[in-house]
């Protein structure tokens, strides 16, 4: 269930931002995908999807082997925009930049049937 608090909560966190911004780019991302390009261990990465998911703000899909996260479709308008606005300001930050450089680098990436 959504939450303004736990929306606000989970945007608190830098990790949380910069999965976010990469599934703000891509759409739908493996989770193999998200620890790959923030070079993360799989568990760190899998909190943290666990937190926003529990927020309301991702839902998953699993595929065989693979988990892909997404933005959860029902997220409130004000929630979309803010995530966009988010965004804008991040893009350009060397984090976020090699973070998104790290992931276009990935070799094997999984397959995405539906995204």
């Amino acid at each position: 269930m959504f939450s303004e608090q736990t929306f606000f909560d989970a945007l608190a966190d830098e990790t949380r931002r910069r999965l976010l911004s990469l599934l703000l780019q891509d759409g739908e991302l493996c989770v193999c995908e998200l620890f790959y390009a923030l070079d993360m261990a799989q568990p760190k990465i899998s909190r943290h999807l666990g937190v926003m998911r529990e927020a309301g703000m991702l839902s998953v899909r699993k595929d065989g082997t693979w988990v892909f996260y997404r933005l959860h479709p029902h997220l409130p308008l004000w929630a979309v925009r803010i995530l966009d606005f988010m965004q804008q300001a991040v893009i350009d930050l060397p984090t976020y930049r090699q973070d998104a450089q790290r992931l276009a680098g990935m070799a094997d990436r999984p397959a995405k049937c539906c995204a």
